[in-house]
């Protein structure tokens, strides 16, 4: 059974807005319409939120760390609920939510209870005769989130939970495609923590999305989205000087020298390149490999790429879901389809959609492709790697640090100075060296240039929900 209502302060109601045609990706079925937020609605979430601050920001940390103590034990209490509901709404496969996501989001909301508690200044100190200073790191206020539909209940953790610890109250808009967990949530959030700290309301970004942007008790925006979408953001946000914390994509490089271990290479992109369908900022999706290697590569990089199993009738077999909608599978097919007619190009496994029910794209490698390819150098967000041979791979790394993306990346070689030598070059948020899209929230995730700024996850991102303020005491 879906809940369906948003959460506006203490109460639980139905949107008063237009309607949203919801679809099972699985199988391209309409699962239900929902209405989204009227602007009353969304007045009365912000209302609600700013009315709750005063009290919450004065909560002390291990209070509002007990509160985050137990989401996180409710979140794993309803473990089989969140997994159905996120299944149904994406398309994800059931055992990899309960397997990979609920565990990272009950410590996402844990490590956050913790650091709630650990958040301090410089040591106070005289730096004018009879004077002392210290200071205080004070929460930002109402904090609007915006969540994206690639990880519904993972990315409203990593924006909740920091803004939460850090004393800030919230309205969060999940995306109009996937707002069924964060609705369950939501019934958590109202068991738990006082009434109008989480409010959560459904709409599209330029109707309900806009209002947020726009409403000038709002004090800063958090955004998950395209680079189109946060340059919208930031725009809104000037007029009122709001803060804003962004993370827009990427496009992250698998840079793969002469001595790398080939079979871990192999795993891993086929592992984090076509993960949930390669609808990832992170995913491994295109890949340099030295002219050495490139053959050997491409040939068993494709042979394990054709094994994926997906759109199997037994959920338990599937190792990746379909894309959200017709729309995104229509925008990965003409990628493709335009790397397809390139003369240098070979599509080696893939490359076209599957017939019968359900928005599914074959996972596809695309050999051959060259730098400054639109298939090398855009977003895609769909199950496609590019391989790119290589001779000089000084040349990739100021190649790749010149991408308008700068989320992630990683290095694959057998000596270890090498690794660190390109990871100290790599001008990326984060430079895993003989791995791929391994996060801990003890390390902050975010990017350079149009991948946005500010941190998810680690103590850097509690940082970036709260104010430094200096205090100074006279002595006399």
């Amino acid at each position: 059974m879906v809940f369906t209502r948003m959460l506006i302060g203490s109460d639980f109601v139905e949107g008063a807005g237009e309607k949203e045609k919801l679809f099972a990706p699985m199988t391209g079925e309409i699962i239900m319409e929902l209405a989204s937020a009227s602007t009353e609605q969304v007045e009365a979430a912000v209302r609600a939120a700013e009315e709750a601050f005063p009290a919450w920001s004065m909560t002390t940390p291990a209070e509002r760390s007990m509160y985050l103590l137990q989401v996180a034990q409710a979140i794993e209490r309803d473990a089989d609920i969140f997994a159905e509901l996120e299944a149904k709404n994406t398309g994800k496969p059931r055992h990899l939510i309960l397997s990979d996501e609920i565990p990272a989001i009950a410590d996402g909301f844990r490590f956050f209870a913790a650091a709630a508690r650990n958040l301090s200044g410089p040591i106070a100190g005289e730096y004018l005769a009879g004077h002392t200073s210290m200071l205080r790191r004070a929460p930002v206020g109402v904090v609007a989130c915006i969540a994206p539909w690639n990880y519904p209940l993972l990315m409203a953790t990593w924006k909740l939970a920091p803004a939460l610890a850090a004393g800030n109250t919230c309205v969060i808009k999940p995306s109009e495609n996937t707002p069924f967990t964060l609705l369950h949530l939501g019934r958590i959030f109202a068991e738990i923590v006082p009434a109008g700290v989480v409010n959560i309301v459904l709409g599209r970004g330029n109707s309900v999305g806009q209002q947020l942007l726009d409403h000038p008790d709002v004090a800063m925006v958090s955004l998950t989205g395209d680079i189109a979408t946060g340059r919208k953001v930031i725009a809104a946000a000037a007029r009122s000087v709001k803060r804003t914390h962004l993370e827009l994509g990427g496009k992250a490089p698998v840079i793969v020298y002469d001595d790398a271990d080939m079979e871990a290479v192999v795993q891993s992109v086929r592992t984090f390149g076509y993960y949930n369908a390669g609808q990832d900022c992170t995913a491994a999706c295109r890949v340099y490999a030295d002219e050495k290697v490139y053959d050997r590569l491409v040939a068993e990089l494709t042979a394990s790429v054709k094994k994926i199993s997906f759109g199997k009738k037994d959920d338990k077999k599937n190792e990746i879901p379909p894309l959200i909608s017709a729309r995104q599978r229509s925008r990965v097919a003409a990628f493709v389809e335009r790397a397809a007619e390139l003369p240098h190009v070979e599509i080696t496994t893939g490359g076209d959609m599957i017939d019968g029910e359900g928005f599914f794209y074959k996972p596809t490698v695309i050999a051959g492709a060259l730098p400054g390819d639109e298939i090398v150098e855009r977003e895609v967000f769909g199950p496609v790697v590019s391989v790119t041979r290589c001779r000089d791979m000084d040349a990739v790394i100021r190649n790749v640090n010149n991408s308008p993306y700068g989320l992630a990346s990683s290095v694959w070689t057998g000596n270890i100075r090498r690794g660190m030598e390109a990871a100290s070059r790599l001008r990326f948020g984060c430079t895993w060296v003989n791995t791929h899209f391994t996060l801990v929230n003890e390390m902050p995730h975010g990017g350079f240039r149009n991948s946005g700024y500010g941190k998810d996850m680690s103590l850097g991102s509690i940082e970036d929900y709260t104010v430094s303020r200096h205090v100074m005491v006279k002595w006399n």
